[in-house]
Formats: C-alpha cells, structure tokens, sequence
C-alpha cells in the first residue's frame, strides 16, 4: 500500500525554484531566474546566501544557477547552466572553479558532490529550451582537484538530470529525464564509474531527486508528482501537493534536524524567465517522511 504524506507550503514568491540542498543544518535551493541561491531557515525565513546579479556572464545569455553540493571544506559549488562553468562560493567571494566549456553538450544542470570533494554534474545533451532534439550525453565529473572530465566510463544517457549518492558513497543514481527511468551507477575507489544498471523504470518521468537512508529514491515528477520508490519495486509513498497552488514539483532534497523533512522546489513558469520572475510563483513545500536522509547525498 502506497503511504500518502501530506506537503505544506514553507515560503513562496521566488522565480522557477530548483535543486534544493541541506548542508550543515541549512536548507538552500536555487532560484534561478533571480540568479541567487538562496538560504532558509526551517520556519521559513529566507536570505540571499549568493548574489550572482553582479557576474557578467561568459557566453551572451543571463547567468542561470542550477545544480549546487558543497566541498569538504564548506565552500558552495554550483552549476553556471549557460556558461557551463561550476562556481565556488567561500561565503565572500565567487570565482570559477571549472571550466566545462570544451567538455559539456549542452547547458550543465544537476549535480551531487561526493564526500571527498568530487563533483558529479548531468547535462541533458540538448537545448530544451531551443526546441532541439533531445540526445544522448555522459555525465562529467570535476574532480578534488578541480580537474573537470568527460565521464565516459559511465556511457551515455537519455537526458540525465537530478543526481543522489547513498549512504556507502558506492552507488550513483540518476533520473534520466527522456529514458523516463532512474540509471544507477557503481562508483569506484577512485570516483570513476563502473557498473551501471537499472534502478527503475515504470515510465514515469522524473526530475530532481534524493536518495534515503535505505537507499530508496525520492523523484519529483512534474507530471506524476513526488514519488518514492525502491529499486525494482513499487511506487512506496507519494507527496499530496496543491497543483493551483504549488504548480509543479520539480526537485527535493531530505533535511531538517532529523534529516526527515523532504523540501521539495515547486514552480510555475520554467520557460519564460520574465514570467517565472515577475509572478513569482516559485516555492518550497515540505513533508515529514518515515525514513531520514541519514548520509546519503547531496
């Protein structure tokens, strides 16, 4: 029987909201089209943790942050989408810590940051947003070093997106956004890839995601809502939100002190970024789950 849990709305008035994160007792989500990350506390008080509105932007499109994970050290990593350059954050100053402009597809997206410091980053291979025909792309990976790589080992997938690490650190799983299925990946001593083998795969389309303590996998369907599932298994639990007013749910994360409070990034407009800004209909929502996060990442 599927358990049914009900979402409540924490804070709302944000463009299109994505990649939620929890890191050292804070929650922080992307909210892209105000080029900001932005910090929030558990009963709803926002900050601006980073401005990017000052960055000129590499390439002849506005800067867009989307994936984000955090180093070692405590310095914020996250994805410029257009530029395809992941940025490091100290808390005072930004600065390009990697270049994927010779490696990368398409517009970088997602990304999980492993316990050593190595970054995990999809790409869906294609511009979505210019229409174009969806394509095949491997996943990169930009290492503690700061070196980026083509992830090759890893192969190609059908428009990889959201990403999660489990408790071990020895299994990457992500939602491949075209294939309508979640891909997992055996991760190596060295972070390389291994073997790669269906997580799951019912057709439904999932988003952004996160991995439990048990190693279940939470996604957020903008079609199908918010899911979590067991590897090929059943549909275990789902998320209750209100369409009219949270719109859709397109990513979540597990936080909280218990690390039992599912965040999940709602949005309205993701295609017009004038819209999505000047309604302001982006939100987070939330949901008390069974099961916590434990160390799972991101």
């Amino acid at each position: 029987m599927t358990v049914t849990y009900e979402a409540q709305r924490l804070i709302t008035g944000y463009s299109w909201t994505e990649c939620p994160r929890w890191h050292d007792g804070r929650f922080y989500f992307s909210d892209m089209y105000n080029h900001r990350v932005v910090t929030v506390t558990e009963d709803g008080q926002a900050d601006t943790f980073l401005d990017l509105n000052g960055r000129r932007s590499l390439v002849d499109e506005e800067v867009v942050c989307a994936g984000a994970g955090f180093l070692p050290d405590g310095r914020l990593l996250v994805n410029s989408m257009w530029e395809q350059v992941v940025l490091v954050h100290d808390g005072s100053t930004t600065e390009v810590y990697a270049d994927l402009r010779d490696l990368a597809a398409s517009p970088i997206n997602d990304m999980v940051v492993d316990a050593h410091g190595r970054a995990y980053i999809s790409q869906l291979g294609y511009n979505l947003f210019a229409g174009e025909t969806p394509a095949k792309a491997p996943l990169l990976v930009v290492e503690p070093d700061g070196t980026p790589r083509v992830a090759e080992e890893g192969g190609l997938f059908d428009g990889a997106n959201g990403m999660g690490i489990t408790a071990d650190g020895r299994t990457l799983i992500t939602a491949e956004v075209d294939g309508m299925r979640l891909t997992a990946l055996e991760i190596k001593g060295d972070g390389s890839l291994g073997a790669r083998r269906t997580f799951f795969d019912d057709q439904i389309m999932m988003d952004g995601m996160c991995v439990d303590a048990e190693g279940a996998v939470w996604g957020a369907s903008p079609i199908s809502g918010v899911l979590r599932v067991v590897e090929s298994g059943p549909v275990m639990a789902s998320v209750k939100l209100p369409a009219e007013q949270a719109g859709m749910g397109v990513a979540c994360a597990l936080g909280g002190s218990d690390r039992r409070t599912l965040f999940i990034a709602c949005g309205v407009e993701v295609f017009d970024r004038e819209k999505s800004r000047a309604e302001g209909r982006g939100s987070i929502w939330t949901a008390h789950v069974d099961v916590p996060g434990g160390t799972t990442r991101p």
